[in-house]
């Protein structure tokens, strides 16, 4: 055989194997979403969810998935296709079936679920309120609305923003499906003007206007016992927050950033155990949600016995396009055009998350001209010193790998990674494994993270939770 025929026998080789996954992709997305919308199951991959609006999207994760097994073997499609089949088939519900670690870890899912009680918690809707429609008003709003339809969990029944002039309604939605760092919202939006709502993937969200949450009264829009998302930073402690309680159809309410007082300030994987009850909570912020579970781990291994947090941050819009005056220092030079020393509150709100590292750690932020994506660099004084940066990133790569980190925790060994690359990634924090240094027991470690969906998937944890959401999770 010539040269050109075995290029092109592997060429059509190659082809031939990726429509046979493309095929594969279409079965399994139409499974996803019949388990979703019918079980209340759901299928991912190492913690990540399966985009079931793209057959590409699903061979993109599965392709990446090398990354994540020893040996740099990916997961198949025909893996989770079987494993979805099962499921399909098996008579269970309410649960969260990660293909990947079943994979990998070579677990038989009719092993797995043998023992596993997914029929008694059944999941209710919960209506879901956004209290401003910013940055993350508007990515809360994508996530929530790029799942599947369901008629359990959460329901964005309402959007609430301060009263405006004619055409408010056209400007949201035109936000909502233009986005200049994440793109075109990949499904159906068109505004509704006689009822004054947003009609989203066929799913209608009421727009409201008010000035203060204590004059809404949701029950007229027909929304009960709704959870209420503060993102617009106004009121930080429970005397603020506590309007929205007063509001008739709410029933607890969650804080899009750090608060004072006696608010418990959450990071979901950390100390999401202690919310208990608490009908006011604080998701702290997107820099204390990507450093803290990192932090943790380390701390667990080696001991932290003090150290400083820089976050190099995107500017955000609290800040001035041009000079011009700011009440804060330095926050009214251009924001694209410096960079711009500030203060971070995000080494201290760890010690609220994370007790044990109280008073151990300083920060600073330095705020740079990009719109979006982040990266801490943790400089710490440990009290067991890593055999070497080595050592030190496969720890930290097992941590991203495992089942109780993978959502919080990931990994990246690539030596051509810059900021963009991480632009709507889902995971909290991804440790930049060439950027590692270890002397003696002092160790830097660097994270990026996207400080608007990365936070955001954190925020919606934590909501789940509020909601008294359950599922069994396989493996365990």
């Amino acid at each position: 055989m010539s040269q050109a025929d075995t290029l092109r026998k592997l060429h059509q080789d190659h082809l031939t194997d990726y429509n046979r996954q493309q095929q594969q992709a279409i079965e399994l997305i139409a499974l996803l979403n019949t388990l979703y919308n019918e079980k209340d199951v759901q299928v991912t991959l190492f913690g990540e969810t399966l985009d079931t609006t793209s057959v590409d999207s699903v061979l993109a994760l599965h392709q990446k998935s090398a990354e994540r097994a020893a040996d740099a073997k990916a997961v198949s499609i025909a893996d989770t296709l079987a494993i979805a089949q099962v499921l399909a088939d098996a008579d269970v519900s309410t649960l969260r079936v990660d293909a990947g670690q079943l994979t990998v870890n070579d677990k038989d899912i009719n092993t797995e679920l043998q023992g596993v009680d997914s029929n008694t918690a059944q999941n209710e809707a919960t209506d879901v309120v956004l209290y401003g429609f910013g940055r993350i008003g508007r990515i809360l709003t994508r996530l929530l609305l790029s799942e599947a339809s369901s008629s359990k969990g959460l329901q964005l029944k309402a959007i609430v923003v301060r009263p405006a002039a004619a055409g408010d309604l056209a400007k949201r939605a035109s936000l909502l499906e233009r986005d200049s760092i994440h793109g075109s919202f990949s499904g159906g939006i068109r505004v509704d003007e006689e009822n004054n709502g947003i009609i989203i993937n066929g799913r209608f969200v009421q727009v409201i206007y008010a000035n203060d949450p204590s004059e809404v009264d949701y029950t007229a829009y027909g929304i009960d016992n709704a959870v209420v998302i503060d993102n617009t930073g106004k009121w930080k402690d429970e005397a603020g927050l506590g309007k929205h309680l007063q509001s008739k159809g709410v029933q607890k309410v969650l804080l899009t950033a750090p608060a004072g007082g006696e608010i418990k300030n959450v990071v979901y994987g950390v100390n999401n155990d202690t919310i208990g009850d608490d009908t006011i909570v604080s998701a702290a912020s997107c820099t204390t949600n990507a450093i803290t579970p990192t932090l943790k781990v380390l701390n667990d291994k080696f001991g932290i016995e003090s150290g400083h947090v820089e976050t190099i941050h995107s500017f955000t819009n609290d800040q001035n396009l041009i000079d011009n005056y700011h009440k804060a220092d330095r926050r009214g030079r251009s924001a694209v055009l410096n960079m711009v020393i500030t203060s971070t509150g995000a080494a201290k709100a760890v010690g609220k998350a994370l007790p044990e590292l109280g008073g151990k750690l300083t920060g600073n932020a330095i705020r740079v001209p990009t719109p979006n994506v982040s990266l801490a660099i943790l400089n710490l004084n440990l009290n067991t010193a890593p055999e070497s940066a080595d050592a030190l990133n496969a720890f930290l790569r097992e941590m991203a790998n495992s089942s109780a980190w993978q959502s919080q925790i990931a990994y990246t060994d690539s030596t051509e990674a810059v900021s963009t690359d991480f632009v709507g990634t889902k995971h909290v924090g991804i440790v930049d494994a060439q950027a590692t240094i270890v002397t003696d027991n002092h160790a830097t470690v660097y994270i990026w993270y996207d400080n608007e969906v990365g936070y955001s998937t954190q925020v919606l944890r934590v909501v789940t939770q509020m909601a008294g959401i359950r599922h069994a999770h396989v493996p365990a």
